[in-house]
């Protein structure tokens, strides 16, 4: 499965919207701590339901 683009809007840390871009191959979520990239990862999975991974 190839996720091409992720909208996140009000959730956890994510009160304004984003769009995130991905592209074919490898992808790195790259930021300090406490800035949401276990939240991007939470969200893909919550709107995947748990057992879609």
């Amino acid at each position: 499965m190839w996720l091409k683009r992720v909208e996140i809007n009000g959730f956890k840390s994510f009160c304004e919207p984003i769009s995130l871009e991905f592209t074919p191959g490898i992808c790195v979520v790259v930021g300090p701590n406490g800035c949401g990239k276990s939240n991007i990862v939470e969200a893909i999975r919550r709107a995947m339901g748990e057992q879609g991974l």
